[in-house]
């Protein structure tokens, strides 16, 4: 039975789950951020909650894209199960470190999938995959210039609220 749905995808079973670890990446990306988000509200950083709950709906909405692709190709998408999101962070500064690492994290493993699909020549998926990698150039640059913020404003008297005030400027010009 199982090679018969296998002929009703063009997918392998090896990108279909490693695309089913990158809707996963998705998934916890966005939830990470709307926690991200909260802890700003919490911690009255208004502007900074409106930008991660924006970066939170984004990320869902590439977790959806990925998800349709699979299940669009006759493939076996699996809503993905998320836990473990932390939902402290130790400072203002390190909600926007750990947003940075997380876009990097994400980067590099769209580049792994993109690898693996040459080698296996699956070059449909490469090529849907290419929004992907050009939307990280956006995502890792505006992380980046966010996070630029402390070190220009600096965190102390009026800089963090400085800081909240400028995040939803930091958008990407390419």
């Amino acid at each position: 039975m199982k090679d018969l749905i296998r002929l009703r995808t063009s997918l392998s079973e090896e990108i279909e789950t490693i695309l089913n670890e990158q809707i996963k990446l998705e998934a916890k990306s966005s939830a990470t951020y709307l926690a991200m988000g909260g802890w700003c509200d919490r911690n009255g950083f208004d502007n900074s909650a409106d930008f991660f709950y924006a970066q939170a709906e984004e990320e869902r909405s590439h977790m959806l894209k990925l998800y349709k692709y699979v299940t669009d190709l006759g493939g076996r998408a699996i809503s993905p199960e998320v836990n473990n999101i932390p939902q402290e962070f130790t400072s203002f500064r390190s909600t926007f470190e750990d947003a940075l690492e997380q876009e990097i994290k994400v980067t590099q493993s769209i580049n792994n999938i993109v690898d693996r699909c040459h080698k296996v020549k699956d070059y449909t998926t490469a090529t849907f995959l290419q929004w992907f990698l050009n939307e990280q150039i956006e995502e890792e640059y505006v992380a980046r210039r966010a996070l630029e913020l402390f070190d220009v404003i600096g965190e102390e008297g009026v800089g963090k609220y400085m800081i909240d005030k400028n995040i939803s400027k930091t958008k990407y010009k390419g």
